[in-house]
């Protein structure tokens, strides 16, 4: 009898190109003047879109920090659905004010953040790092005497960002959409790992936002935090720890000194849906004062209810309606526990390392070292490295994506998801191989 598990296990991880285009000629048609009935819509959706996704809650999905998502997780998205709840307020849903504010307790203890810091979660990491960083503009401005939420940024005095030469993309946005300008940030050279260096770090003067990784997207590798951090606020800058998965290092105790320094910052964002394994999307963004986040986005008006406390979300982010994704983090921490995050990053990282040493051992070339959940390989030059990945998402045993690390284009093997075994790490590495021989034989 072939089980559920044994379906997971054999099922393609890229869809077949045939299921593509047999669902996007069902789908893509003119919209009909007459309604279907449900049981037709989710027939449809079952039967032809289903085969034509990517199986990235499975075992051997490796690309880009995409992680499962766990069973209490998933089955918390269907109740939440069913709720439909709005969280902008506590008073739109009693239920989900308490599971959010339970949720974000449980976040800021498990990665270590100051007592007093809130925690909030939004629409992914990109979106913690543009409302952390609005927050942050406003705060060291505010300083100075100028109010950016009353008089913009017009006559505003300049602010510096400091950021590493190899900060997420997610951070040039960010800037950009705050309006500090993507070409005024200042690039701090780093070390052979991808970690900033703090010895190239300027000196900090006037307003000024410094933005450190927790988890260089490459190489999982940390900037350093300890004491780097704490000099820095203390000469005035405000720090953000851009942690959007290496923060998650902080729930493991045997992980946890790499992140040594980072709950000394003034905020931070991770994200849910990477390595805690729950639906997209959920990041999470922390400020260590909640008043620089109320500054910059509490809001008022006739119609809203007045609320006494703290976590009305709508003060908390640029969303007002927004939907109760603290729910689905609940679940995940509920049904893990303190020990079973630990061992969550635990043994994602200890797969890391076991592929890395089997894709050694098998010829190919490891171009970084692996500090967390990370593997970078080549396999020869630049363009018989390409022909391997896109060879590899085609072949549909596994999955893993591309990258460029100094210059060089690179495999990147990205372990992040709880579904994944000793099996399944080694399953990929050899069905890389065999493609890697394939490739190259031709």
């Amino acid at each position: 009898m072939v089980t559920s598990a044994d379906r997971a296990t054999s099922r393609r991880v890229a869809p077949d190109p045939e299921a593509v285009a047999a669902a996007r000629s069902v789908f893509d048609r003119d919209l009909d003047d007459g309604g279907l009935p449900v049981a037709e819509v989710v027939a449809l959706l079952t039967e032809h879109g289903t085969p034509a996704t990517v199986h990235s809650t499975g075992g051997r999905y490796f690309g880009f920090v995409t992680g499962g998502t766990l069973p209490a997780a998933r089955a918390a998205s269907v109740v939440a659905g069913e709720w439909d709840q709005n969280v902008a307020l506590p008073a739109m849903s009693p239920i989900a004010s308490i599971l959010d504010t339970v949720a974000a307790r449980w976040v800021r203890d498990l990665l270590g953040l100051p007592e007093g810091a809130t925690v909030t979660f939004c629409a992914g990491a990109s979106v913690a790092n543009t409302t952390a960083l609005t927050a942050a503009r406003d705060a060291v401005l505010a300083r100075v005497g100028h109010d950016v939420v009353a008089d913009g940024l017009v006559a505003a005095p300049p602010v510096t960002v400091i950021t590493s030469a190899e900060a997420h993309a997610s951070i040039d946005k960010a800037v950009g959409a705050i309006g500090l300008g993507r070409d005024n940030v200042v690039r701090v050279p780093t070390d052979p790992t991808g970690a900033l260096r703090a010895d190239e770090v300027p000196e900090v003067g006037g307003p000024t936002i410094v933005i450190l990784q927790a988890g260089n997207v490459n190489t999982g590798a940390m900037d350093p935090m300890d004491p780097l951090v704490a000099e820095l606020r203390a000469a005035g800058a405000w720090v953000h720890i851009d942690g959007a998965f290496g923060a998650w290092a902080a729930a493991s105790p045997s992980r946890r000194h790499l992140v040594a320094g980072m709950a000394d910052a003034d905020s931070w964002a991770s994200d849910a849906h990477k390595w805690l394994n729950t639906p997209y999307d959920a990041g999470i963004c922390a400020v260590r004062d909640p008043a620089d986040l109320r500054r910059s986005f509490s809001t008022d008006a006739a119609y809203l209810t007045p609320e006494g406390a703290d976590r009305a979300l709508m003060h908390l982010g640029p969303q007002m309606s927004q939907r109760a994704r603290g729910i689905e983090v609940w679940a995940a921490l509920a049904s893990l526990g303190r020990d079973g995050v630990a061992d969550l990053v635990d043994r994602c990282c200890d797969l890391a390392a076991r592929a890395a040493a089997s894709l050694r051992t098998g010829g190919a070339e490891v171009l970084a070292p692996v500090s967390l959940n990370q593997v970078l390989v080549a396999f020869g030059e630049d363009s018989t490295t390409d022909a391997v990945v896109a060879a590899v998402q085609a072949d549909g045993r596994t999955w893993a994506g591309a990258t460029t690390w100094r210059g060089r284009r690179a495999m990147r093997f990205s372990v992040s998801s709880w579904a994944s075994t000793v099996a399944d790490v080694d399953a990929s590495v050899a069905a890389i191989l065999d493609v890697r021989d394939q490739v190259t034989a031709d």
